[in-house]
């Protein structure tokens, strides 16, 4: 039984992320169409028959390339969203800067809130309700099936933190998520593990 985690494709650039709803740029397209030929070709590897996906453009036109290349359903949550930052989410970089300077996910403090958004705090225990309930579905109903969640490099950052049980903060450096990498969270012994990380041989 396993939970593959994917980021998106490439989204466009310039632009704020988190709750932002821009989509894939061509490249992000073709990344996305590698990734579910690969996962085809390798389907008695990977073995995946149902897909989960974050809401929000980018994460969503992923999914749905990928599930119609496997002929898969999905089911589409906001619990798999990237970290709300409010009224940032989709601003130009240069307005961002312009209207509120210096400010980062990992610049503001634990508790504290974007414009109109959530703390880094409010993001982590989402982000481990999230996976926490997904990983008790699989392992407490007939849900032994590998499972894929198509959703974002902060999210899967708070995952790679919580299965490594290392403790996590929004000043931590980053773990690698390339765009449509993926990243394999395996039941063995009673005990959830990461058995592939970043994995990108469909693009290389």
């Amino acid at each position: 039984m396993a939970i593959y985690l994917v980021r998106h494709g490439n989204d466009e650039p310039g632009f704020r992320g988190g709750w932002s709803n821009r989509g894939l740029t061509q490249e992000g397209i073709q990344q996305s169409e590698r990734l579910g030929q690969y996962l085809l070709q390798n389907n008695d590897r990977f073995n995946i028959e149902r897909i989960i996906t974050s809401d929000l453009k980018r994460a969503l036109q992923t999914s749905t390339i990928i599930a119609k290349q496997l002929n898969l359903p999905t089911t589409i949550s906001e619990d798999w969203r990237e970290t709300n930052n409010g009224l940032l989410a989709g601003m130009p970089n240069a307005l961002a800067e312009e209207k509120y300077p210096g400010l980062y996910f990992s610049s503001l403090r634990m508790d504290e809130r974007y414009p109109g958004g959530e703390s880094p705090i409010e993001n982590f225990r989402r982000i481990t309700e999230a996976f926490t309930t997904l990983c008790q579905n699989q392992t407490n109903t007939d849900h032994t099936e590998n499972v894929m969640v198509v959703t974002h490099g902060g999210v899967i950052n708070i995952i790679y933190h919580i299965v490594k049980n290392i403790e996590w903060s929004n000043k931590n450096t980053f773990i690698a998520a390339a765009n449509t990498g993926l990243h394999k969270v395996e039941y063995r012994g009673g005990e959830w593990e990461l058995t592939l990380e970043n994995s990108t041989d469909h693009i290389r």
